[in-house]
């Protein structure tokens, strides 16, 4: 019975790795449309996003037969709870990234922050690879540099939030665009903080002892 578990608890951790990695796809072709407009790649990211749905559905299932099927206990138990908590951080991690490319399709980016939305969206990959390799590691070390890479999208927002300020002083007229832009550094922004929050779970699972 224990090989039976180890290897349900190996399933359901490369199935939540593999979810990570379908939203980390999401990135790139995120920021393609972002900055370039392409309608095409907007369509992608939905129906990337909708794998991500099913994926979320299907661990949850087979998480929740696994603790039916062996009632798990100690750090087995805690992984299987990390996993289920974790789901719905990256489910909402897909649809923030299909928002901004909804956002974009009918706003006019200003060239002044381009860099910034660039480097978030950038960024939002480094982290997410450094995610993965925290939980396929069971690394905490890992896991607390990847809350801290968190910061600089905060600090990224920051310089949106600034930069947009300027330019409604300089051209109140901008409002809406404004608020569209405003809207889209903030879901940017909250992707990174649902990486955070899957990252702080780290430590518990593998210590059993809470960091953060």
């Amino acid at each position: 019975m224990r090989e039976v578990l180890d290897q349900e608890l190996k399933n359901s951790l490369n199935a939540t790795l593999n979810m990570i990695g379908t939203v980390e796809r999401m990135y790139a072709l995120g920021a393609e449309v972002l900055l370039s407009g392409n309608r095409q790649g907007l369509e992608q990211l939905r129906s990337i996003d909708r794998e991500v749905d099913q994926m979320e559905a299907q661990i949850e299932a087979d998480c929740l037969r696994v603790i039916a099927l062996h009632q798990p206990v100690a750090r087995d138990l805690r992984q299987l709870g990390l996993i289920l908590k974790c789901l719905t951080d990256i489910e909402r991690m897909g649809d923030y990234v299909v928002h901004v490319a909804e956002d974009s399709q009918d706003v006019v980016i200003p060239e002044s922050l381009r860099p910034y939305l660039s480097r978030m969206m950038a960024r939002l990959e480094e982290m997410s690879q450094s995610l993965r390799t925290a939980l396929a590691d069971r690394d905490v070390a890992q896991a607390e540099a990847t809350v801290r890479m968190d910061d600089e999208i905060d600090d990224l927002y920051e310089q949106v939030q600034q930069d947009l300020i300027t330019h409604l002083t300089s051209d109140p007229s901008q409002v809406t665009d404004a608020l569209q832009l405003m809207r889209i550094g903030r879901a940017i922004e909250r992707i990174g903080d649902h990486m955070e929050n899957i990252a702080e779970r780290v430590p518990y699972w593998v210590t059993g002892e809470h960091r953060f």
